[in-house]
C-alpha cells in the first residue's frame, strides 16, 4: 500500500473551475477550467467536413465550434489500416459504418466500404482521402487538442473513451497496457482479465496506470460504465444532425476524481456542497467507503486556495523569472514557436569549486523546469539552455535526471541528450492552452512584446515631429503645447531642456507642456494652445 503524501485541492466557482494537486505543501500541478472554454479535448463530435485541403494534407471540419476543426487526413484512416492486420482493418471499417449514422446518411458508410476496397487491392496512404471523402460528408471526430490562439481544434477519427481504469477504443480490438505498468508478473495478470471480459466484437480495450493491482471485478464494472456511453453516443449519433456533440469528456472535477485518486492521494478538499456529493458517491462507487472518507467538504469564511496557501504559490507560475534553491534562477520565455528557458547562477563564483556549482545549478534547473512545464501546461518544443559542463559524466547525470522527472508528468514527454551547444531539447504534449495564456491576454499597448518605449525613445520621436512642425511656412510662429506622460515630462525637463531651447530659438515658436497622467507612456500630442486643433 502506498503511503498518503498528496492533497488534491478543489476550487468551485460560476466562471471557473481549479485544481491543485498539492505534495508535502508543495504545488506540483494546477488546472483551470471555464465556462466558455470551447470544445474540450476527448469530447466527441458529430462533424460535417468543409473542406479539403490537399497541401496541409487535413481536412476541415464543422463541429459547431467558432472556428473549423482541423483534421490530418492521417487521423480520417481508422487506426487499424495503418497496422497492416487484414481482419482487424475488416473490423474497424464495420465499427465505423455502423456508428455513422446508417439510417440518414449513408454517406461516410460508402466512403468506408471505398476505403476498405483500397486498402484490399494493395498499399493505401493518406494522400488517397480526397478520392473517398468529400466535402458535406458526416464524420465523427474526437477532439485531440482544445483551440490554441487563432487556430481551431484539432480532431481524430480514431475514437476512445477514458474510464477509471479503462480506455474504451471501439474501432480497434486492440488489448494494452499502459508502459508505466512495469512489473512483468503484474503486465501478465492484467492481460489475463482484459482477455476475459465480455467485450463486443471488433472493440479493443486499454489498462489505465491506475488499474494496476486492481482485481476483476474493477474492470468489469469501468467496462460496463464505457459500453453504456458508447451506446449513448451511438443513440445520439442517430438522433442527430451534424454538427452536434454526441459525447462530452467530463468536467475539471470528475476528471480529477478519475485520473488522479491513487493510492497516494491523502484526501480531496472542495469547496463546493453539489460537487461534493456527487464526487463522494463515484469515489464510494469504485473505492468503497474507505476511499470515499477522503473525499472533505470545505466551508470556512477563507477561501480554499488561501488556506492551504496555494495562491502564493501560482504568482510565480506568470512570471518570467524562477528563484533556484542554491541562489540562481530560470528565465522562462513563451513564444509562438518554443518555450527558451535559461538557466544562471546567479553567483559570481570562481575556483576549483566553479564544476560543482555549475552541476549543482544545472540539477536544481531541470528540477524545477521539469515542476514548472507542469505548473504552466506549457507544450510543444522545450528548448533549455543550461550553464557549459566541461564533463561529459555531468552532463550525462544531468540528462539522465531530467529523463527520470519527465517520467511523472501525465503529458507524453521527451527529451533528447545535452548537445554540444550546452542545449537540451524537449517536446511535451500540448492538448490545450497554456495557463498563461488562459489567464492574460496580450497587452494591448506593447501587443504582447512585454516592452514599451522609453522616455528617451519618447523624446526623440517628439523633437522629430516638433521639426516637421516648424519648418512648414503654414505654422511659422505658432505657439505648439505638448500633452504627455509624466516620465516623458520628466525627461524633457531635465535631460533634454537645452535641446528644446534650441528649437525654440532656431525657429521662434514658443513651446509648452503639460502633463496627463491617463496618457499613455508612449504617446504625445502635439495641439495649437489657442484654437486646441492638433497638430498633423
Amino acid at each position: 500500500m502506498k503511503e498518503h503524501t498528496k492533497q488534491i485541492i478543489l476550487n468551485c466557482e460560476k466562471l471557473e473551475t481549479r485544481f491543485a494537486l498539492l505534495s508535502g505543501g508543495a504545488l506540483e500541478e494546477y488546472r483551470i477550467e471555464r465556462a466558455d472554454a470551447g470544445p474540450k479535448v476527448g469530447s466527441i463530435y458529430l462533424g460535417k467536413i468543409v473542406n479539403l485541403e490537399t497541401s496541409l494534407q487535413a481536412a476541415f471540419i464543422d463541429i459547431g465550434a467558432e472556428k473549423h476543426a482541423f483534421l490530418h487526413f492521417r487521423d480520417m484512416i481508422p487506426e487499424s489500416f495503418r497496422s497492416g492486420e487484414e481482419e482487424e482493418s475488416t473490423i474497424a471499417v464495420e465499427k465505423s459504418t455502423r456508428s455513422s449514422r446508417k439510417k440518414k446518411s449513408g454517406s461516410r458508410s460508402e466512403a468506408l466500404e471505398k476505403l476498405e476496397a483500397a486498402r484490399r487491392r494493395g498499399k493505401f496512404t493518406a494522400a488517397e482521402i480526397p478520392q473517398f471523402f468529400k466535402p458535406g460528408m458526416e464524420i465523427l471526430v474526437q477532439v485531440e487538442k482544445s483551440p490554441i490562439s487563432s487556430k481551431g481544434a484539432r480532431v481524430t477519427a480514431n475514437i476512445s473513451i477514458a474510464g477509471r481504469y479503462l480506455v474504451l477504443m471501439p474501432y480497434s480490438d486492440h488489448i494494452g497496457l499502459s508502459t508505466r505498468i512495469e512489473n512483468t508478473a503484474e503486465r501478465t495478470r492484467l492481460k489475463k482479465i482484459l482477455s476475459e471480459l465480455e467485450l463486443p466484437e471488433g472493440m479493443g480495450l486499454i489498462c489505465r496506470t491506475v488499474g494496476e493491482g486492481r482485481k476483476s471485478v474493477f474492470f468489469k464494472r469501468d467496462l460496463e460504465l464505457l459500453l453504456s456511453a458508447w451506446n449513448g453516443l451511438e443513440e445520439k449519433v442517430d438522433a442527430g444532425k451534424a454538427p452536434c456533440l454526441v459525447y462530452e469528456e467530463p468536467n475539471l472535477i470528475s476528471r480529477s476524481v478519475r485520473d488522479f485518486m491513487t493510492e497516494e492521494i491523502g484526501d480531496i478538499v472542495i469547496d463546493d456542497k453539489t460537487e461534493y456529493k456527487k464526487i463522494h458517491a463515484v469515489v464510494k462507487s469504485f473505492g468503497g467507503r474507505t476511499m470515499a472518507s477522503r473525499i472533505q467538504f470545505y466551508d470556512k469564511p477563507e477561501p480554499v486556495f488561501e488556506h492551504f496557501r496555494i495562491n502564493a504559490q501560482l504568482k510565480g507560475i506568470y512570471q518570467r523569472e524562477v528563484r533556484l534553491p542554491g541562489g540562481g534562477w530560470l528565465c522562462i520565455e513563451e513564444t509562438e514557436a518554443l518555450i527558451a528557458i535559461d538557466v544562471n547562477t546567479g553567483k559570481g563564483r570562481h575556483g576549483d569549486d566553479q564544476p560543482e556549482l555549475i552541476l549543482k545549478t544545472n540539477l536544481e534547473a531541470v528540477t524545477e523546469i521539469a515542476r514548472q512545464l507542469r505548473l504552466r501546461n506549457v507544450g510543444g518544443l522545450v528548448v533549455l539552455d543550461l550553464i557549459d559542463m566541461r564533463s561529459a559524466k555531468d552532463r550525462d547525470e544531468v540528462y539522465k535526471t531530467m529523463k527520470k522527472l519527465i517520467k511523472e508528468d501525465r503529458a507524453k514527454t521527451k527529451v533528447l541528450p545535452i548537445s554540444k551547444f550546452g542545449l537540451m531539447e524537449m517536446t511535451r504534449q500540448r492538448e490545450e492552452e497554456s495557463i498563461l495564456d488562459k489567464v492574460y491576454d496580450p497587452c494591448p499597448y506593447c501587443n504582447g512584446t512585454g516592452l514599451v518605449k522609453s522616455p528617451m525613445t519618447v523624446s526623440v520621436e517628439i523633437q522629430r515631429q516638433l521639426n516637421a512642425i516648424f519648418k512648414n511656412r503654414r505654422f511659422r510662429d505658432v505657439p505648439v503645447r505638448v500633452i504627455i506622460h509624466p516620465d516623458v515630462l520628466a525627461r524633457l525637463r531635465n535631460d533634454d531642456a537645452a535641446i528644446l531651447d534650441d528649437l525654440e530659438r532656431k525657429y521662434g515658436n514658443a513651446l509648452s507642456f503639460r502633463a496627463d497622467p491617463a496618457i499613455h507612456c508612449e504617446e504625445f500630442r502635439l495641439i495649437d494652445p489657442e484654437t486646441g486643433a492638433e497638430f498633423r
